[in-house]
């Protein structure tokens, strides 16, 4: 029997918080993406693998459509916002605007994107634009 896309990414979120490296979970989230193609979630998480692993272009377009999908999700906006930072494209102050309008909101928003970026920082220290986002958002 095989497993639904939802049951693959609750088992890929799970991989992701024990530690497991991008690279073997971007094949995982690609085959999710390509079995529920309108999994916003799925999308953004994709996205986020991307961004780990330098690919920006990649993470760009997932994250596009995880935004398009849902408009509300902070997380989707920011990880489009890091892509088009990382791939120096302009338009970025848009997306982090309303990440932090989507934060305000609510409160359990805003401490998981903050843990978001925290992880995001532990697993790429030396991520330029994710410091500057966090900046951004944060202080």
């Amino acid at each position: 029997m095989t497993s639904t896309p939802e049951e693959l990414f609750n088992q890929g979120v799970e991989r992701y918080k024990a530690g497991e490296s991008p690279d073997t979970l971007i094949p995982l989230f690609e085959e999710i993406c390509d079995r529920a193609p309108k999994n916003s979630p799925a999308l953004a998480s994709l996205a986020w693998l991307y961004l780990l692993k330098d690919r920006p272009k990649s993470a760009t377009k997932v994250a596009q459509k995880a935004v398009k999908l849902n408009p509300q999700d902070a997380q989707a906006r920011i990880n489009l916002a890091l892509a088009m930072l990382d791939s120096g494209k302009k338009g970025v102050r848009d997306h982090v605007e309303m990440a932090q309008q989507l934060m305000m909101a609510a409160d359990e928003l805003r401490d998981e994107v903050k843990e978001n970026v925290e992880d995001g920082l532990t697993r790429k220290p030396d991520w330029k634009s994710l410091q500057r986002v966090k900046t951004w958002l944060f202080e």
